[in-house]
């Protein structure tokens, strides 16, 4: 099914915090199952914007100019929903992805993460929902952060150079016509509309950034993205020299999905690229 260049979908952002009492918001991670949903302290609007199809730029996004780039990406993984193959096989895949795209001489993979758009969906593979709130997975000080979790003997040293998040997002059966991402010009975030967040999770406490809605904003996605197409999403990069750091993005209601659309199941790797 073809799309149009451009739709009008409702955004689900942060509240200016001139607007209310303002408290710092609280993200609490769900666990999987039917019930598995979003809980987030602080006010959140519903803003109507202007999303455009990103298969149809004249020059394909990419993860240092927009902060993200869609690749084909055939993957030899039968059953993502079996831990050996996805710890194993996949992540060996996902690496040479991340490194080939990037340039990064070395990619540590830390994290998977499955969701599923409906409760039939979570409760049969005990996933995650899809994340509807505008927000990128780390502050400056969370990604640091995460860099002494994972790799504590080596985190003096991978930090004294240049290194990068990168997300690996895919669909694990049919393409995607439902809770489709969405993700944002770098190039047109402004530092203004960005606050940290307190992430709660059952083994640790982080942070990760929450947006304001702003009229300049530039809102992309891929539809109906296939299994055989992966969405790299940069959530962080230490070099400051232009080059896109992070791309907000978050999952959404598409007014164009059928409406009996299959619910979207999906896979996010999260890998750090460290390069010399």
């Amino acid at each position: 099914m073809l799309r149009s260049e451009v739709i009008q979908a409702e955004l689900n952002f942060l509240v200016p915090k001139d607007s209310y009492r303002y408290e710092r918001p609280v993200y609490v991670a769900s666990e999987g199952g039917a019930d598995a949903g979003l809980y987030m302290t602080g006010q959140f609007e519903l803003v109507a914007v202007d999303v455009r199809n990103a298969r149809t730029l004249p020059v394909p996004a990419t993860l240092d100019v927009e902060g993200f780039a869609l690749v084909s990406h055939e993957t030899g993984i039968d059953n993502f929903y079996d831990p050996a193959q996805v710890s194993g096989a996949y992540e060996v895949e996902v690496r040479d992805l991340v490194a080939a795209t990037t340039g990064a001489s070395r990619v540590v993979v830390f994290d998977h993460t499955l969701r599923g758009d409906a409760p039939d969906v979570r409760a049969r593979n005990q996933t995650r929902e899809p994340s509807k709130v505008m927000h990128n997975d780390y502050t400056d000080a969370s990604a640091v952060t995460r860099v002494h979790d994972i790799l504590p003997d080596e985190a003096g040293d991978l930090l004294q150079r240049r290194f990068s998040i990168v997300n690996v997002w895919r669909s694990v059966g049919r393409p995607v016509e439902t809770a489709p991402l969405v993700l944002c010009d770098a190039r047109t975030l402004d530092p203004e509309n960005l606050l940290a967040a307190e992430r709660r999770a059952k083994a640790r406490i982080g942070e990760l950034t929450l947006v304001t809605h702003n009229p300049a904003q530039h809102w992309m996605y891929f539809p109906l993205m296939a299994r055989d197409e992966a969405l790299l999403i940069k959530t962080y990069d230490t070099a400051d020299d232009g080059r896109a750091r992070f791309s907000v993005h978050g999952a959404f209601d598409d007014p164009t999905s059928p409406t009996d659309a299959a619910p979207r199941e999906s896979i996010e790797t999260r890998t750090f690229a460290f390069f010399d």
